[in-house]
């Protein structure tokens, strides 16, 4: 399988002048763990994550004061569509991040999370076999 049959392609933007808390409420809204942080004046894309929010939480920051800009990574990992999910997987853990921005040429055309990779891993059969008790879950949902 490619990033392109597990990534989302409906992608959460946020601007650097958004606050945290905003920017939280969206993403809470949206249930997503991360929005592309768009700026014109910066060279790219940048990515905030759930955990960005965490660490501003956990240091005491007022979400409602604090800028999105503030608290981005602008040092991306892009993926293109036709990398295979292993290649994707391979490249999270070895930057230790959760999400990869999805761009074919210089176009965002989606966003993967280590989500979508296991949920296509385990809808397309996974190397093992799934154990029944979270095939029941998978089921559910």
């Amino acid at each position: 399988m490619q990033v392109r049959d597990g990534m989302s392609s409906m992608v959460l933007t946020v601007g650097p002048g958004h606050s945290l808390q905003a920017a939280a409420r969206l993403m809470s809204q949206r249930r997503v763990g991360a929005a592309v942080v768009l700026d014109p004046d910066a060279a790219g894309p940048g990515i905030l994550t759930e955990r960005d929010i965490l660490d501003a939480v956990g240091a005491g920051q007022d979400l409602s004061a604090e800028l999105v800009g503030a608290h981005l990574t602008s040092d991306v990992v892009f993926a293109a569509p036709d990398w295979s999910l292993e290649e994707a997987a391979v490249a999270m853990v070895r930057g230790g991040f959760r999400h990869l921005i999805v761009c074919d040429q210089a176009e965002i055309v989606g966003i993967l999370s280590v989500r979508d990779v296991v949920r296509c891993w385990t809808d397309d059969g996974a190397i093992c076999d799934v154990p029944e008790s979270a095939a029941e879950v998978l089921a559910r949902q």
